[in-house]
């Protein structure tokens, strides 16, 4: 088990989107295409420049210190022999420098999209900004500002457009209702016994059960209802003759294949279903609570932020499809974090969180 403190676990969940920001992003400058961007490959950069979206551009140092602070949360987690693991096409640094460059992509595409929505930052933010430039800077070792080749204008330059992203995203996304109903976001307990009608090769594919294995599983499902109903215990029987591997579920809408969620949003505490058909089985279930009040109180936040993000999702797809970028692919293969003594900062993110969460 990997024992971490309690400030390693805070800076640790800040970075969790590193290793899946390449699913989520719609804007990528690794050759690839969206729509109609244009991914330009050119050599008619600034020396330090690694690329462009429009007139906008990222340097070497600004990759550099996204690259060295996460990295130094993920040592001290998994240790520096994490990043020469193998990974698809390359290690899991080659990925790991991907989602950077693609996270600052993203960052400096919607400083694009809030000039043109005439979105700035006021007075009292752009002091934030420089406060925490200040403090972060400040902060840094004469190792980690070599390695890094910053001054504290490109800090402040990165707190400032990392803020400007933020409030584009809160402004393009404050007419979304916050409202969510009880019964929208209401969240059930149930137990459940499962009789399963497939099984996993050695390779981990599912395999269909044939028509008369699927006949007798349904056979052995009547069999535990009719034991229910003539007074067994439902725990019992669940410890008997569960195939799943989990006893129980909480669980809102959406989650859960439909069959099971209709009977599940209809029974009151203590009431067990009859038999479900699911495509994993036939199913027995019994409601535990019909309503978690702090379980549905979390998932309304849950739903409020999946609109906002689906709201923001489409207008940033709809500006970017016309944004042409260009990468300095020799200066961009040449960007590696190689360790060094004194070299341990992790707080950029957190100095941010400081000053402006």
């Amino acid at each position: 088990m990997i024992n971490l403190s309690v400030s390693t676990k805070n800076k640790f969940k800040k970075f969790l989107w590193l290793p899946v920001i390449l699913l989520l992003e719609v804007f990528v400058l690794a050759g690839c295409k969206k729509g109609d961007t244009k991914i330009v490959f050119t050599v008619g950069f600034d020396e330090d420049v690694v690329f462009k979206i429009e007139d906008i551009t990222c340097t070497k140092s600004e990759i550099m210190v996204y690259l060295v602070n996460t990295e130094n949360v993920y040592d001290e987690v998994f240790g520096e022999n994490i990043w020469k693991v193998p990974y698809k096409e390359g290690t899991v640094e080659d990925q790991y420098k991907e989602a950077v460059l693609a996270r600052l992509a993203q960052i400096k595409a919607m400083n694009l999209f809030a000039r043109d929505k005439g979105i700035t930052l006021d007075d009292k933010e752009i002091e934030r900004v420089e406060g925490a430039a200040n403090e972060y800077y400040s902060s840094l070792s004469n190792e980690e500002k070599n390695l890094l080749s910053v001054d504290e204008d490109t800090i402040k330059k990165m707190y400032s457009e990392f803020a400007i992203a933020n409030k584009l995203y809160a402004t393009v996304t404050e007419e979304v209702n916050p409202e969510i109903s009880d019964d929208e976001a209401r969240t059930v307990t149930v137990r459940s016994i499962l009789i399963k009608t497939y099984s996993i090769d050695s390779a981990g594919n599912r395999i269909d059960f044939s028509p008369e294995m699927k006949d007798d599983a349904l056979k052995r499902a009547y069999e535990i209802d009719a034991k229910i109903k003539s007074g067994e215990e439902f725990e019992i029987l669940q410890a008997d003759y569960n195939e799943d591997e989990k006893a129980s579920y909480s669980f809102s809408r959406g989650i859960m294949p439909k069959e099971l969620e209709d009977v599940a949003f209809n029974m009151s505490e203590g009431e067990v279903s009859g038999v479900i058909a699911t495509e994993y089985g036939y199913h027995i279930i019994k409601c535990i609570t019909n309503f978690d009040e702090e379980q549905t109180d979390l998932n309304k936040e849950v739903i409020v932020k999946g609109r906002k993000q689906e709201t923001f999702t489409g207008n940033y797809d709809s500006y970017i499809s016309s944004l042409t970028s260009s990468i300095n692919m020799d200066l961009w293969k040449s960007i590696t974090y190689v360790r060094e003594n004194g070299v341990t900062t992790t707080d950029f993110f957190e100095v941010y969180d400081k000053y402006f969460s």
